[in-house]
């Protein structure tokens, strides 16, 4: 890579690393998975970056290449292997954002992995249907089918009780 092109890759990914770090903890549900997950999306991107800056749509093929590395890893034997029998508790915290926060999150883990990440994509990563479905492959009509499938169940899962900032425009809602 040329030393413009490694200057642009740079300035690209530090403005972007936390969102994918974000996405891709929510994607998996672990800090240190999501943390794999980002090194090997910005390795790949680095090794193809004169492909990618190409691309009409720069953010969208960063995410499809996260979302395939996501579904890539859950492939492998070593990601079915459980380390401990539980997972360990957090300190107590006087913040009910977080609780709520941990509720959502481990809400979003309890869903089968194409509803988890069409609604990961769509409402936390604020991407569009058509979006989506180039990132994961398939047709609108599939993301929008595993798009309320995964709303009711969360729905069923959270109860009706409104969540802070769920549906009031404050960002991370899952409304349609």
């Amino acid at each position: 890579m040329r030393a413009d092109g490694t200057s642009e890759y740079v300035e690209y990914v530090s403005a972007r690393l936390a969102r994918w770090h974000r996405a891709a903890y929510l994607l998996c549900g672990d800090e240190h998975r999501a943390d794999d997950l980002v090194q090997t999306t910005v390795t790949r991107l680095y090794v193809h970056w004169e492909r990618a800056r190409s691309a009409d749509n720069l953010d969208g093929y960063v995410h499809r290449m996260l979302v395939r590395a996501y579904i890539d890893e859950k492939r492998l034997a070593w990601s079915k292997v459980w380390l401990m029998s539980a997972t360990p508790e957090r300190g107590a915290s006087s913040d009910s954002g977080v609780e709520e926060r941990d509720l959502v999150v481990r809400a979003l883990a309890d869903l089968p992995k194409g509803q988890r990440t069409v609604l990961v994509m769509r409402f936390l990563l604020d991407m569009p249907v058509e979006g989506v479905a180039a990132a994961m492959r398939c047709s609108t009509g599939n993301v929008k089918a595993q798009t309320a499938r995964g709303l009711a169940t969360l729905r069923a899962r959270l109860g009706e009780a409104p969540l802070a900032g769920v549906g009031t425009g404050k960002g991370g809602g899952f409304s349609e």
